[in-house]
């Protein structure tokens, strides 16, 4: 692809520090251990330098796919060699403001922001101190467990709109967060850059303890020895997609290395050596099943990437507080 091949040859030249990984196996880069290369992966140190990428692409008409923690994904066996990947992991600021709420970076683990809270006293976040995922990816698709969903304690969010290549503010409203879903995955173009949460005053040392009993659940209910990408189904209306599943007889069920875990049935995992053509025909299988003995039609939570993905860089626009001007970064 002329355009990508240019537009990763721009980035070098003007961000010589960049770490830049090319035709990089993204099986390195998730938590189901499977993909296969990457023709572009972007690590950028800070806000500016995602922000400068995210400009230099747009001007190859092109738009970078934002990974974070790369647990709730499943990259394809054949690579992705049309594709610019940018990673947020050394997006981690974490502060208290000084009205008490907490900010935090997109690449800032779930775990962490969860610790950061219990060590301040502040409560809200204990169900995402289990979640493996990020700031951004978690807000991205409304993470949650165990009753909590991060709708409950975000006040507002920063996004860099590519269409604009300019910064905006949503307040948690406008991010219009539902069961596993957001304002950002109907709206190509978002990206998560930062966050405020306004978690609730509460004792440190209860707090603790409620983030204790419930990784230990996690740990006595869940396969967490075995690469994966958390729950592969969402939760269907009036039921749970794990008790369809196991009353399908299908846990255990295994399609070349991929396997529903015979510990967890909502857990599709990785046994050894899984392609991503065994989890997805596995998956295929488990939905057909279900709606078979149940009638339910089971929809994927994990995103799927097929070999030939492509990313659109434009959506609908809703009224929004800009805090900076289009052409952020581009030079004087």
């Amino acid at each position: 692809m002329e355009q990508l091949e240019q537009a990763i040859q721009e980035i070098k030249t003007a961000l010589p520090g960049l770490r830049l990984m090319e035709n990089e196996p993204l099986a390195n880069h998730c938590s189901f251990r499977i993909g296969g290369p990457g023709r572009a992966l972007a690590v950028p140190e800070d806000i500016t330098s995602l922000t400068r990428i995210c400009y230099l692409l747009k001007k190859h008409e092109l738009a970078p796919f934002i990974l974070g923690n790369g647990t709730n994904l499943l990259f394809p066996d054949e690579g992705l060699n049309d594709l610019f990947l940018i990673s947020t992991e050394k997006l981690q600021k974490l502060f208290l403001l000084p009205d008490g709420a907490i900010y935090a970076e997109s690449g800032v683990s779930l775990s962490r922001l969860a610790s950061f809270a219990q060590q301040n006293e502040l409560e809200g976040l204990e169900f995402a101190s289990g979640i493996p995922g990020s700031v951004g990816g978690g807000l991205m698709m409304n993470a949650g467990a165990y009753g909590g969903e991060l709708k409950d304690v975000v006040e507002s969010v920063v996004i860099y709109f590519l269409p604009e290549q300019a910064l905006y503010e949503l307040t948690a409203e406008q991010c219009a967060f539902a069961y596993r879903s957001s304002y950002f995955q109907t709206h190509p173009g978002c990206v998560i850059v930062s966050a405020v949460f306004r978690p609730k005053k509460g004792d440190g040392a209860a707090i603790a303890a409620k983030m204790r009993e419930l990784n230990q659940k996690r740990r006595e209910k869940q396969p967490l020895d075995l690469p994966s990408a958390g729950s592969a189904f969402k939760r269907p209306k009036d039921g749970y997609a794990a008790a369809l599943i196991d009353q399908a007889g299908l846990k255990g069920y295994s399609v070349g290395g991929a396997q529903v875990s015979e510990k967890h049935a909502g857990f599709v995992v990785n046994t050894g050596g899984a392609t991503s053509h065994d989890v997805y025909d596995l998956m295929i299988h488990i939905r057909r099943r279900v709606y078979e003995t149940s009638g339910v039609q089971l929809e994927p939570e994990m995103i799927i990437l097929a070999p030939d993905y492509k990313l659109e860089d434009h959506g609908p626009q809703v009224p929004l507080h800009r805090i900076y001007g289009a052409g952020l970064m581009e030079e004087e």
